[in-house]
């Protein structure tokens, strides 16, 4: 079968994280991305990564990790020739990507409204840090800035420890998904009616959707999130809980996997407890309930408890390293990681695929992320043949 977005031409002009993440997404799925990097140097992250000798050679880890499947170009906007050809390449392109700072693409020229005069089907989705409008609309952005400017930081981490940003570019990561779901959408209508779109993703509102409960608790109910570590705030026992090797999750929610929790860990007397046989009563003795729980745990690993607690319908799992995460069975089985032999590289390049799969066919980069113009003779030199000719 032909992959879901087969036939979709892609322009990525898009650096580092959340554009390039979203232009992996669009590939997987099929899609010719086609990624217009600056003369030199290209995309920032072709310098970033945890390899020196990578970055070296403009092969970071970072852009690796976000542009298999992807084509490269290069080309100088402000350069006319070059500017030229990239126009030939909008004329030809159903979606448009690009993550620079507001009003840089307009002063070039090359602003939405510019570009669907050349291809009036185009989507058009610029990424910034706070929407294309508003107070903060020209300010740079950085992921932690953004953690900080949505209140994810203020939830993150416990009275002691907090606020935090969470480990990873959260709301780079959400901005880059959120983007790639609604160009997905624009297509959807472009197929109907050949409309495009100009569609404008704030990192900043994007991550905030993303704290669901946090934020509509505190609009709906006027209740303000505080940060409370480990511990789910719709139920108790539902957290991280010590045992005698490694550290559990449990979210034993409802009232019947509780009381499968405290038969199976050897506690059934909680159950008569007053401060634990309803639910509302364990969440006020949050703290003594995990106490009783810890101390009942000790007696074997985390795993152990993981397989004995699942068995019997209890929500439960160990707290694993990434490196153990990666290699867990879960993950090996369902062949989340792809493998590519990259030019420039000694060992294999390593990179996660989406998180879905598909009847049809799962999304996989075909390819490995491309050298800086790799693509030039391919893709632009027919152009350039024709603007001879013409």
């Amino acid at each position: 079968m032909a992959r879901l977005l087969d036939g979709i031409k892609v322009l990525d002009l898009t650096n580092v994280l959340a554009g390039p993440l979203c232009g992996y997404q669009l590939a997987q799925a099929g899609a010719e991305v086609i990624k217009v990097e600056v003369p030199g140097d290209g995309d920032l992250a072709r310098q970033l990564g945890a390899s020196p000798e990578l970055n070296k050679i403009r092969l970071g880890a970072s852009f690796l990790a976000q542009n298999a499947g992807k084509k490269s170009v290069t080309l100088d906007f402000k350069n006319a020739p070059d500017k030229a050809l990239f126009l030939k390449l909008v004329e030809e392109a159903d979606v448009l990507l690009e993550n620079f700072r507001p009003g840089v693409m307009a002063r070039l020229g090359l602003g939405a409204k510019e570009l669907q005069q050349v291809n009036p089907g185009l989507v058009y989705c610029a990424i910034s840090g706070f929407g294309q409008t508003g107070p903060l609309a020209t300010n740079p952005a950085y992921d932690q800035i953004i953690q900080g400017l949505s209140g994810a930081m203020s939830v993150t981490g416990d009275a002691t420890s907090g606020p935090l940003r969470a480990g990873y570019p959260a709301s780079d990561t959400i901005g880059g998904l959120t983007a790639a779901f609604a160009v997905s959408a624009a297509l959807v209508r472009k197929a109907r009616t050949g409309e495009g779109e100009i569609i404008d993703v704030s990192m900043l509102e994007a991550t905030m959707v993303a704290m669901g409960w946090n934020v509509s608790n505190y609009l709906i109910a006027g209740v303000e999130p505080t940060r409370r570590g480990n511990d789910n705030m719709t139920a108790a026992p539902s957290g991280t809980f010590q045992t005698k090797q490694g550290l559990l999750n449990i979210a034993a929610n409802q009232q019947a996997q509780f009381a499968k929790l405290c038969e199976i860990v050897g506690r059934p007397e909680l159950l008569d407890d007053p401060r634990f046989a309803e639910r509302e009563a364990r969440k006020q003795y949050r703290s003594e309930l995990t106490a009783e729980l810890e101390a009942a745990l000790a007696t074997e690993s985390s795993e152990y408890w993981s397989n004995r607690l699942n068995a019997a319908g209890v929500p439960a799992g160990q707290v694993l390293t990434l490196p153990e995460a990666l290699s867990q069975p879960q993950i090996l089985e369902r062949n989340f990681i792809s493998e590519f032999e990259v030019e420039g590289i000694s060992a294999p390049v390593r990179v996660m695929r989406s998180g879905y799969r598909l009847s049809s066919g799962d999304p996989a980069p075909d390819s490995p992320a491309p050298l800086l113009g790799q693509h030039n003779d391919e893709i632009l030199g027919p152009l350039k043949q024709r603007q001879c000719a013409s």
